[in-house]
């Protein structure tokens, strides 16, 4: 990528997850931040300097801000009631766009903006960040040489004092950070989900409005089995960040701490896979992933038609606790389409949405994007 100029960027966001990136954007040679825009101009300052960028112009307003700068892409890290608007914004603008996870707030708003993509022929990329781990992708090749998969599971037990929206938001735990899990659980075993049923609940103790415990058993395609068991209420024996996971198979079993290199045993003795290429860390992994998919074409993990599935997990997970059913996972899919058909109000997108005639096979192939220049 050196040998090209560096993609120019705006960011939006400058908050606490904010300057994590713009700690990444300034030691990626490969990106070059133009400009700030945040709610709060002194944060958009502060963020412009973290970023090594002090003179960069700042303001409120994204596309008054896109038509000053001559960026090339957008950085959405907006926290999630504002990722529909600001991705919109850029989308329409002409321009692709990296964006914090989750996609949209709901569903519905996740569907318009895939539907949006196609119909502004730009990328719309999510950094479902923990997918880039190349541990994980070790697992999964430890997974792969299993043969058949019975199941899948994953415990996630923390304790963090956030302070802020997370502890008074509602199903923090389901919408806010199981979603990792349950994306790197359909990266595992390349099969997307068919139903779940779900339990939720918050432990006298907690410390965050919302529930902060949850139990889920996805059955994904071909039968396979996903279970869920975490909290994020729950000092003491503590779990890595990426949880810890254990898979199953005709062959023998995978393990993975989250933090260390996974094994296995197959047919008895200790597996080895062969190894996969490298994908990087976390954001930095995933904004790298992003400049090359936009100067190549080339579809990256995380483009939002790949992705809206981790967060229809999520949505059909929150569904089955509150109802105590059993939720299937098409019955969310068509239920959210109807929804973005309804309340969409831009006319090209929603002719987009309404041409689906199954929103799973919509989502299972991304559009064709021209590479950037």
């Amino acid at each position: 990528m050196t040998d090209r100029a560096p993609l120019r960027v705006v960011q939006v966001g400058a908050g606490g997850m904010g300057r994590a990136w713009l700690s990444t954007v300034a030691a990626d040679p490969d990106v070059e931040l133009v400009g700030v825009v945040d709610l709060d101009l002194d944060a958009a300052r502060a963020g412009a300097e973290l970023a090594g960028a002090p003179t960069i112009p700042v303001g409120r307003d994204l596309p008054a801000l896109l038509a000053d700068t001559g960026a090339e892409a957008v950085l959405d890290i907006t926290v999630p009631v504002a990722h529909h608007p600001v991705t919109m914004d850029a989308l329409h603008a002409g321009l692709p766009v990296l964006g914090e996870k989750p996609a949209a707030q709901t569903v519905a708003e996740a569907l318009s903006l895939a539907a949006a993509a196609e119909a502004t022929g730009q990328l719309f990329m999510v950094s479902q960040s923990r997918r880039y781990n190349d541990q994980l992708v070790a697992f999964r090749q430890h997974v792969r040489a299993l043969g058949a998969i019975g199941g899948l599971d994953t415990r996630f037990a923390k304790a963090p004092h956030f302070g802020g929206f997370r502890e008074e938001m509602d199903d923090v735990l389901l919408l806010d950070m199981a979603i990792h899990a349950f994306d790197s659980a359909r990266y595992v075993l390349e099969r997307d989900p068919v139903s779940v049923y779900c339990e939720s609940w918050n432990p006298s103790w907690s410390w965050y409005r919302g529930d902060a415990n949850a139990a889920a058993v996805f059955t994904f395609e071909d039968d396979v089995r996903y279970v869920y068991d975490g909290s994020w209420c729950t000092p003491g024996d503590e779990t890595s960040w990426n949880g810890t996971w254990h898979a199953s198979g005709e062959a023998g079993t995978a393990a993975w701490d989250g933090d260390h290199d996974p094994t296995s045993v197959v047919d008895g003795a200790d597996g080895s896979p062969e190894p996969a290429p490298g994908v990087g860390t976390e954001i930095a992994g995933a904004l790298a992933s992003f400049v090359r998919a936009v100067r190549s074409g080339t579809v990256p993990d995380g483009e939002v038609h790949g992705n809206v599935m981790s967060l229809v997990m999520v949505d059909a997970a929150i569904a089955s606790a509150r109802s105590g059913q059993r939720v299937v996972i098409d019955d969310v899919l068509e239920q959210a389409h109807a929804t973005a058909i309804e309340v969409e109000r831009d006319d090209a997108v929603r002719e987009r949405l309404a041409a689906w005639t199954s929103v799973r096979q919509a989502l299972a192939s991304a559009p064709d994007r021209t590479p950037a220049g």
